[in-house]
């Protein structure tokens, strides 16, 4: 990735009609930095965890809140989103490659036929997170979708709660952490027996898979 080259403020969501220069009071004259968000080595503006580090500034800026609806693509994102719970996203990126490796590429027809062996072959290796709750947890999530492929997929699950998006927030402090859909979607998820899919997990995991729209006015935009 390019690294030496700002794109443009974006400063208004489509739609939008652009305020007088001189009306201070409209929060569209804020500057990105007044709205929270932080400047990038790369001149762009973005909001602070998206700058952290090299790493999570790629996954921001390639990845996250860009559309998912494949079957294996979801089921690895619910699981990433699961093995967060009291972590950083940090600590998820930077291990997901093992993850990855280690979960059979994240294909839920191989990991739902896993048993004991395997949780106890996934709790010696040091590359990825070993807490058996978790582990646990993915294995029983690829069984559900499995059995619940024909008459709930989770594809066509998830789909039901896209949000409309375009708009964006005026402050990094108006993001929230959860929603009534998040909240919906989990307790649907519940009933049919996922586990590690509480309201914050969920909103996250509409965040990443681009259901709904959390930017911030102000962000650079390639």
């Amino acid at each position: 990735m390019n690294t030496t080259t700002a794109c443009p403020n974006d400063t208004a969501h489509p739609g939008a009609s652009s305020p007088e220069a001189s009306d201070t009071s409209s929060p569209r004259a804020l500057t990105p930095e007044q709205r929270g968000l932080t400047q990038g080595e790369d001149g762009r503006w973005r909001i602070p965890w998206g700058n952290q580090t090299p790493e999570l500034r790629d996954y921001y800026d390639t990845e996250w809140a860009h559309p998912v609806r494949d079957e294996r693509g979801l089921y690895e994102r619910l699981v990433l989103e699961g093995f967060q719970a009291g972590l950083s996203w940090r600590t998820i990126l930077h291990k997901r490659p093992a993850l990855r490796e280690a979960f059979a590429y994240f294909d839920p027809d191989e990991v739902a036929r896993w048993g004991e062996a395997e949780i106890d072959r996934l709790l010696q290796n040091p590359e990825i997170i070993r807490n058996r709750a978790k582990i646990t947890a993915a294995i029983s999530n690829a069984q559900v979708l499995l059995r619940t492929r024909e008459t709930a997929s989770l594809p066509d699950l998830i789909a039901r709660y896209q949000q409309p998006l375009g708009s964006r927030f005026a402050h990094v402090d108006e993001i929230p952490t959860t929603s009534a859909e998040a909240e919906h979607l989990a307790r649907e998820l519940k009933s049919l027996g996922y586990r590690f899919v509480g309201p914050t997990t969920c909103y996250a995991l509409m965040q990443a898979v681009g259901l709904v729209e959390t930017r911030v006015e102000g962000e650079s935009r390639c």
